[in-house]
């Protein structure tokens, strides 16, 4: 399983927003600039994030981009499917039959029964987190979500 490029840097793009002081928001290029990624593909991202309604844009010469709502409001989970998906979702099997029509194991599935059992593990855990929790400094972020997924485990 891999996290893709855009559900790493669109949650990035957030969260740089999400820090943002500035009234007007942040322009492409000053995200570009401060996230190290070219202005085509910031641009591509907040228009994913703006059409999900994650951001909005400002008006103007010195326009730019601000949170849509506030950091406590954002649900990580929610924001990382709106960039890229699940990880496992029904259609899943069928993109993935072999060289025939319908997968030999349609039926019966024990691999299915464990991608649905990481999905809904992963579902649940970052349901708890918010873009809030992770706009602290690393250390203090980590010990935070420590907490979410000790919480989750009981």
């Amino acid at each position: 399983m891999k996290i893709t490029a855009q559900e790493e840097y669109g949650l990035r793009i957030l969260l740089r927003i999400a820090r943002s002081d500035r009234e007007e928001g942040l322009s492409i290029p000053a995200i570009s600039e401060a996230e190290g990624l070219s202005s085509a593909y910031v641009g591509k991202l907040t228009r994913i994030l703006r059409l999900s309604g994650y951001i909005n844009s400002t008006p103007g010469y010195k326009g730019g981009y601000i949170l849509a709502r506030h950091p406590e409001q954002i649900n990580i989970n929610q924001a990382l499917k709106a960039l890229g998906g699940s990880l496992f979702d029904k259609s899943f099997c069928e993109d993935y039959p072999g060289t025939v029509k319908l997968c030999t194991n349609s039926i019966d599935c024990s691999v299915r029964s464990l991608w649905q059992m990481i999905q809904l593990t992963v579902d649940q855990l970052l349901d708890k987190v918010s873009l809030q929790d992770l706009i602290s400094p690393e250390q203090e972020s980590g010990f935070l979500l420590k907490s979410i997924l000790e919480q989750n485990l009981k």
